[in-house]
């Protein structure tokens, strides 16, 4: 087995055990599922009374309790009919039971202990020493709100102490840089129970998010144009193109005129329909189009977390439209352009995740063949290593997930490479090749930021707040020593607004000394001091937010340095 597999099969073994010690602790409590997460498990609950986070340190203690008698975990193959007396009085495993097609099941037992489950597992629950619970909340029994309202927990698992100390400690340091603390000190964004999970964008905080889309439309343009599609279409779009069977749950509907509209969760479909609208000849493919789509996708509350998990937010989309001796090369190119991005913020480290194709599948596997190949020697091609994570593509193509690391070490999923064998043939998309015959285009989905919110939160945090003099809201705060300076403080204000500089006078009347604070509190990356002699001289000091100084700098001067800082 692979890391990723050995690490899985740890983090399944914890959520059987964390089951295990639920119902010893607390018996009438009904199991549902535990899956594995990217960073530990979870297990959800139909609990006699639900669990508070006062429970957690019990159950943990009984979790290792149960790991120290070193249990055998033991694969069994049963009958659907044993299955269904076994787990009589759980109603969400015989739901389960119910979808299985096999006349076998496995469950997988530790003591007297059992669970419907495929595996795979360590081989005993004393190999289980290294994990912990970290949170409960609230859930829906399959996601649905109109189902039965469970009690999810989550727990993190490892090989060693020092992996599970490594993981705190990263935690304890985030939550020092917490996005959602640096966004409200800084002004930048909030939330209202009158929109939940929506995020309010402040002046401050819009410019960023606009820095964000300037930067990508300065690396875009060479290569891609820019399309803007509506917010809401027919709900038949979203049947055509697979959507509505696959995200029903997190569509939002509206009626207008008693005909069914999406309020769109994707963006994909509305490109599609303008590449509709003529016919393309070979000539003009590879077509690279871009799209920052505001989408809308209803997630529960209790996992709605900051500009991390929202219900609506804007993805750096495009889609290419090109052959499939195309598609290897358009691939290069996205993983030149992802690394760049990445470079650009301090992402030095990048882990790439080839999904292949799962069981469900459309597409012929020699189809999907070719797709991953063409995944697979592109990466190679750019020097990159990468992971196959088994069946783990979408059921319309194969891709490639791109991982960043940031300053504290965490991991994000940001940006994705998706092939797409799907959409074209639905909507009927094609070409007019060099034989003057009709060719069915390869679309390729991409994304760098993925979700320009979240990873505008990922910034916060990775800079401590200290975003670059580039992406910074306000760049520069001029202040003044006496209101002797306020005029020539307005003329420098002025100068510096003319070129470009996002610059703002400090008019709280406070000594210097308050006023470099609020600065730095506010990080500032540029204090512009002008007292008398800086009058005097037509000069400022500049400080920065380390402390250091530099003085009888003139204002011209400091509008190159800014404009070379602003460079891309």
């Amino acid at each position: 087995m692979n890391d990723k597999e050995n690490i899985d099969n740890l983090r399944h073994s914890a959520a059987h055990l964390l089951a295990h010690a639920v119902l010893e602790l607390y018996p009438g409590t009904k199991l549902t599922i535990g899956p594995t997460t990217k960073i530990g498990f979870f297990y959800d609950f139909l609990p006699p009374k639900n669990f508070t986070e006062a429970d957690l340190l019990k159950i943990e203690a009984k979790m290792n309790e149960l790991a120290k008698k070193d249990y055998k975990i033991v694969g069994k193959n049963i009958s659907k009919k044993k299955a269904r007396e076994l787990f009589k009085d759980n109603e969400f495993k015989q739901e389960l039971l119910d979808e299985i097609e096999d006349a076998n099941v496995t469950i997988y037992c530790q003591g007297d202990f059992c669970d419907l489950c495929k595996g795979g597992h360590v081989k005993s629950t004393g190999q289980i020493k290294y994990f912990k619970l970290t949170s409960v909340a609230g859930a829906y029994w399959r996601a649905d709100k109109n189902k039965s309202a469970l009690q999810r927990i989550y727990g993190i698992a490892f090989f060693s102490q020092e992996e599970l100390e490594d993981y705190l400690k990263k935690v304890e340091e985030s939550k020092k840089y917490d996005h959602r603390k640096i966004g409200k000190q800084l002004n930048l964004f909030s939330f209202n129970v009158e929109a939940p999970g929506t995020p309010f964008f402040h002046h401050k905080g819009l410019i960023i998010y606009n820095q964000l889309i300037g930067y990508m439309r300065h690396m875009l343009k060479k290569d891609y144009m820019e399309i803007k599609t509506p917010m809401i279409m027919n709900e038949s779009l979203w049947k055509t193109s697979g959507h509505y069977d696959n995200y029903k749950e997190h569509i939002y509907f509206t009626k207008i005129n008693e005909t069914t509209y999406c309020v769109r969760p994707m963006n994909c479909p509305g490109g599609i329909l303008i590449f509709k609208q003529r016919s393309h000849s070979y000539r003009q493919l590879p077509l690279r189009v871009a799209e920052y789509g505001h989408v809308y996708r209803y997630e529960l509350s209790g996992v709605l977390h900051g500009l991390f998990r929202v219900r609506s937010f804007t993805i750096d989309d495009a889609h290419i439209y090109c052959t499939s001796d195309q598609a290897e090369n358009e691939v290069v190119k996205i993983l030149d352009l992802a690394q760049n991005v990445y470079k650009k913020f301090g992402f030095e480290k990048v882990k790439m995740f080839v999904a292949t194709m799962p069981k469900k599948h459309i597409g012929e596997k020699a189809l999907w063949d070719k797709a991953t190949n063409a995944l697979k020697n592109a990466l190679e091609k750019k020097g990159f290593d990468y992971q196959i994570d088994e069946g783990e593509g979408a059921f319309y193509g194969p891709k490639i997930d791109m991982v960043i690391e940031d300053a504290i070490g965490r991991e994000w999923q940001c940006g994705t490479v998706q092939f797409d064998f799907f959409m074209p043939q639905n909507f009927k998309l094609e070409y007019i090749k060099s034989d003057q015959s009709k060719g069915v285009p390869i679309m390729i989905h991409r994304a760098i930021y993925g979700s320009i919110e979240r990873f505008l939160g990922i910034l916060l945090e990775h800079y401590k707040g200290k975003l670059p003099f580039w992406l910074s809201p306000i760049q520069a705060r001029i202040l003044t020593i006496t209101d002797q300076q306020k005029d020539y403080a307005q003329q420098v204000y002025e100068k510096l607004l003319d070129k470009d500089v996002r610059v703002e006078i400090d008019k709280s009347g406070d000594q210097i000394s308050a006023q470099i604070r609020n600065a730095q509190l506010n990080y500032v990356p540029w204090m512009i001091v002008i007292g008398k002699k800086e009058q005097e001289k037509g000069t400022i000091t500049l400080r920065d937010l380390d402390g250091k100084q530099e003085f009888g700098i003139f204002v011209d001067d400091l509008i190159g340095r800014a404009q070379e800082l602003c460079k891309y």
